[in-house]
């Protein structure tokens, strides 16, 4: 009888929780077995191993093999525990030795011939585990394996090439048979972003509307008539917002990683949503949940045209990761929660034909067609979005003959610096407030006060539309460079509503 130990990592959302690799081989007829809450992927890796470990070169053992997924308790999924399984059955039958195996994690999934493949929450394990061990992956995730800098990672093509590293490593084999670690990547330059804000002419208002989201990390809404510029716009804020921090990169990098959909790291991400999407598809979940769109838009942003067009109940998902910025997706076995912290920027038009106010006075809409489809949306959903901007369409004679409008470096420079003063006052950007902190970061005076009772009455603000008209107006004094909220700060925080 032999026995060997082999670690590895799951991936339960965005964490990669230990797992250890216990693989018995005793007398017995010839049989493989694995327990510890394998999954069918798990299961299956049986076949895949047998077969990569035979045309590999190796023996397979010809007795009853139980492999132990520890703990036994914790769900296994995935294809990424096929190369620590066939290390261990390496091991335990002698063809490896098993002391160089404590300093050693493996990732990876096993091809039929041995061949390495790549897998999923890559970067998770590789945060997970830092520098304590160094990680074996599939060459193709190397690199995504590398961002989290701590990482020591080796990428091998093959089984055939982990199997010799080991050995060299103990003395059994040749020095030549060790893998260099996959060199460090270095420090990139700040993302080009390919659409850029001087193509948007006039629109000062919602230029300005613009600057501001971007400043405080506040939602928006614009309305207008078709072609008026509101998903032009939309599209340009990313190029505005600061540069990821390298914390706020690798959180997004591994929510990409777990969600298996490519990524270029630092780029801060832009969604754009059809309105036929699910519920689902918007907060994530599945069987093994994985991440949405408000998840996949986490630090960046969320673009949802033609909001009223979206099935009422989608749109409702997104009322309570607005608040938390997380979204909970509970399973009856389990439970993940994913980090939301998005912008969303929605685009309508004020009525069914979309010209509803538009001077030309073409609009056909019917009072009652008209408030049916403004109704579409929620009273909730839209106290929650700070900015409601109105769009309105430029004569042809404008975007004749307006001038180029500033660039996206331009307008950057001031929201990063705007950004700054709130990140040193606070240590988060306006949007992220919460409601104790108000009164502490954003005094008023007797004026605003009474500017504020005004609106309430007039406007029927909510408790949560007065907290938001504060932070929005806490932002546009920032981006004019004053410490103390003013009356005209408030005023413009206000039109907005």
């Amino acid at each position: 009888m032999s026995f060997a130990q082999v670690h590895t990592r799951s991936v339960i959302g965005l964490v990669a929780p230990a797992v250890t690799v216990e693989v018995h081989i005793s007398q017995g007829l010839p049989a493989l077995t694995i327990v510890g809450l394998p999954e069918t992927s798990v299961r299956e890796s049986k076949d895949r191993v047998r077969s990569a470990i035979i045309n590999s070169g190796f023996d397979f053992p010809n007795r009853r093999i139980t492999i132990n997924l520890a703990p036994a308790d914790l769900p296994k999924d995935g294809s990424r525990l096929d190369l620590p399984i066939a290390i261990g059955i390496l091991s335990a039958s002698g063809q490896i030795d098993a002391s160089v195996l404590d300093d050693f994690e493996f990732v990876g999934e096993l091809a039929l011939n041995g061949d390495l493949r790549g897998v999923t929450g890559v970067l998770s394990v590789a945060c997970a585990i830092k520098s304590s061990r160094t990680l074996f992956v599939p060459k193709s995730n190397a690199d995504e394996a590398l961002q989290a800098m701590d990482a020591i990672v080796l990428g091998a093509d093959n089984l055939t090439q982990v199997c010799r590293h080991l050995n060299a490593v103990c003395g059994m084999g040749s020095a030549d048979d060790k893998l260099a670690p996959t060199p460090k990547p270095t420090k990139k330059a700040l993302p080009v972003y390919a659409l850029d804000l001087a193509d948007v002419k006039g629109q000062h208002h919602a230029r300005r509307a613009l600057e501001i989201c971007a400043t405080g990390g506040h939602s928006m809404l614009f309305k207008g008539s078709p072609g008026s510029g509101k998903t032009l716009m939309a599209s340009r804020l990313p190029s505005i917002l600061p540069p990821l921090s390298d914390d706020e990169a690798l959180e997004v990098a591994s929510i990409y990683s777990v969600a298996g959909v490519a990524y270029q790291f630092g780029v801060r991400p832009f969604r754009s949503c059809h309105h036929t999407m699910s519920a689902v598809a918007l907060s994530g979940g599945g069987s093994r949940p994985k991440p949405g769109e408000i998840s996949l838009s986490h630090h960046g942003v969320l673009f949802l045209d033609e909001l009223p067009e979206f099935d009422r109940k989608t749109l409702e998902v997104m009322r309570q990761p607005l608040e938390a910025k997380e979204i909970v997706i509970s399973r009856a076995n389990s439970q993940v929660a994913y980090p939301a912290n998005f912008q969303l920027v929605g685009a309508m038009n004020p009525c069914p034909c979309g010209y509803h106010g538009d001077p030309s006075g073409r609009c056909s809409c019917k009072p009652e067609q008209i408030k049916r489809y403004q109704d579409k949306l929620s009273g909730p959903l839209l106290d929650r979005i700070d900015l409601h901007v109105h769009v309105p369409a430029l004569p042809i004679d404008d975007l004749q003959n307006a001038p180029q409008g500033e660039s996206s470096a331009v307008v950057r420079h001031r929201v990063i610096t705007a950004r700054q003063i709130a990140i040193d006052r606070q240590g988060k950007a306006n949007s992220e407030l919460l409601p104790s902190e108000i009164d502490r970061f954003i005094p008023l005076g007797v004026a605003q006060k009474q500017l504020l009772a005004t609106a309430q009455t007039r406007l029927n603000l909510s408790a949560r539309s007065y907290h938001r008209v504060l932070k929005v107006a806490r932002t546009i004094s920032d981006l004019a460079g004053e410490e103390q909220v003013g009356v005209s700060h408030l005023a413009e925080a206000l039109s907005y509503r």
